[in-house]
C-alpha cells in the first residue's frame, strides 16, 4: 500500500518543474490584481527576499506587495 502512493506521488510530480522567484512573484502580483488577497504574510516575504529585497517580519504585506511590484517594474529584462 506504502509504495503504491509513493509512485502515485512519484508519477503525479514527474516533469513538473520548480518555479522561478521572477515566476512566483508574477503569479502573486496577478492574484492580488485579480482580487485575491495574500493569506499568508510569511510566504509573501520569502518571494520578496527571493527577489533580493530587504523585507521585514513585521512589514505589512500590503507594503511588501507594492515593492515587489516595483522591483519587476525597474526589472522589465527579466520578461525575456
Amino acid at each position: 500500500m506504502k509504495a503504491a502512493v509513493l509512485q502515485w506521488i512519484r508519477q503525479r510530480l514527474q516533469g513538473r518543474k520548480a518555479l522561478t522567484e521572477i515566476e512566483r512573484a508574477r503569479m502573486l502580483v496577478a492574484a492580488i490584481d485579480r482580487g485575491g488577497i495574500p493569506l499568508n504574510p510569511a510566504r509573501v516575504n520569502a518571494i520578496a527576499r527571493d527577489l533580493g529585497l530587504e523585507v521585514s517580519r513585521k512589514a505589512p504585506v500590503e507594503e511588501t506587495v507594492e515593492r515587489i511590484r516595483g522591483c519587476l517594474l525597474r526589472h522589465r529584462e527579466w520578461d525575456q
